[in-house]
């Protein structure tokens, strides 16, 4: 290489080491043989590189300063000369600092400490228990730290020692030749698994994982207002990490099962009751039960346990009749109603007597012989509107 390698990269004498490294960006975006495939322009380039070689190399630099030969009477290009893939790729995408000729940038050994796993347990719950909330006891069999080496993995009495391939880096330096010369890649270290160091002596409780798997029991509080899917979570109660890191979270997952009388839509509760077709005619007064009727110290609490409705007379089968506030409590705060549907149950078995008393209304009502009234379904928004006219 005959020409000066300042002047290859278009610098001054004197310039820094960043003005060298920009310099060396411009000209390797220009010249790079993915960019430009003309065989003068890859000759070009491996000059620009090989010039950017030594003088990014504060020893090089100054040898070639004083005159001396920096390669140390090297031949072409790729030979002794070291050059980083990281240098190239940095040049490209304007990585950090101007690393040294030969030296790859890693990202040093990995923890052996990391958070732990989030867990997931059903429980299944009566509506009742759901609506007003209610504490448990759950056996949870998850991950929880080695007593016997308190995470770190070794057996007591012994510690990691630092991995000879990688000398505690976790990485190893693989080089592959190519015509840009050496190019350096950093893989995780086989023999320590990137961690930079090996336990000798595994625990034997863990078998050098910092934990062992157990059994234990736990309290979880169940907020009233809950609904099947519901999750609760309790914090770092989850597994715990490999060498004794932090636990994860564990969630409760609700199942509220179907109740004998109501169901539940959203905060409202929904039953229905059947109603002789005498008592919906005359009207009457029914006794039934709350949800709170459910909860085992509802009745001396002072909580109401079942509540009055009233059936107006001349009720109609279908009739809905809310209650407000006897439904669900909601999460946030507030509570749903509770939605009664009535039944008029009409009789189909008659004695003789029965059937006289009813006959005889009929005659009184007029009903002896009824003539039905047939009432239109449901119209469309355009039979309404040409009702409406029709009707002007």
């Amino acid at each position: 290489m005959s020409q000066d390698l300042y002047d290859l990269l278009g610098v001054p004498r004197d310039a820094d080491g960043d003005t060298i490294k920009k310099a060396y960006r411009r000209l390797a975006r220009q010249l790079h043989p993915d960019v430009n495939p003309d065989p003068e322009t890859q000759e070009r380039f491996k000059e620009v590189s090989r010039a950017y070689e030594v003088l990014s190399d504060p020893q090089k630099r100054a040898a070639y300063d004083r005159g001396g030969d920096p390669f140390g009477g090297a031949g072409g290009f790729g030979q002794g000369a070291g050059f980083s893939f990281t240098d190239i790729m940095d040049a490209f995408f304007g990585g950090g600092g101007a690393p040294g000729a030969g030296q790859a940038q890693g990202r040093g050994p990995r923890s052996r400490v990391r958070r732990g796993q989030d867990a997931l347990i059903r429980v299944e719950v009566d509506l009742a228990e759901a609506a007003f909330g209610i504490s448990r006891e759950l056996k949870v069999d998850t991950a929880v730290l080695c007593t016997a080496c308190h995470g770190s993995g070794a057996s007591p009495g012994t510690e990691p020692i630092t991995c000879e391939t990688c000398r505690g880096q976790g990485e190893v330096a693989h080089v592959q030749r190519s015509f840009l010369g050496e190019i350096r890649t950093l893989r995780p270290c086989a023999a320590c698994r990137g961690y930079g160091s090996i336990i000798p002596e595994p625990c034997r409780e863990c078998s050098g994982d910092g934990r062992v798997r157990s059994r234990r029991t736990l309290t979880v509080k169940i907020p009233a207002g809950v609904d099947t899917g519901t999750r609760v979570q309790l914090t770092e109660q989850g597994e715990v990490g490999p060498g004794g890191g932090p636990a994860g979270d564990l969630y409760v997952e609700i199942r509220v099962r179907e109740h004998d009388v109501f169901t539940r839509h959203g905060n409202d509760l929904h039953c229905t009751v059947t109603v002789p077709m005498t008592a919906a005619a005359l009207g009457t007064t029914l006794h039934l039960p709350t949800l709170e009727a459910d909860v085992e110290d509802g009745a001396g609490s002072g909580v109401e346990t079942e509540f009055e409705l009233e059936v107006r007379p001349g009720t109609q089968s279908g009739t809905e009749a809310v209650l407000r506030g006897r439904g669900v409590p909601g999460l946030r705060g507030g509570r749903g109603d509770l939605v009664v549907g009535i039944v008029v149950e009409t009789p189909t078995r008659l004695d003789p007597r029965q059937e006289e008393l009813l006959t005889e209304l009929a005659a009184i009502r007029g009903e002896e012989q009824p003539t039905a009234q047939v009432r239109p379904g449901n119209k469309s928004v355009f039979g309404r509107i040409r009702d409406a006219f029709n009707t002007h």
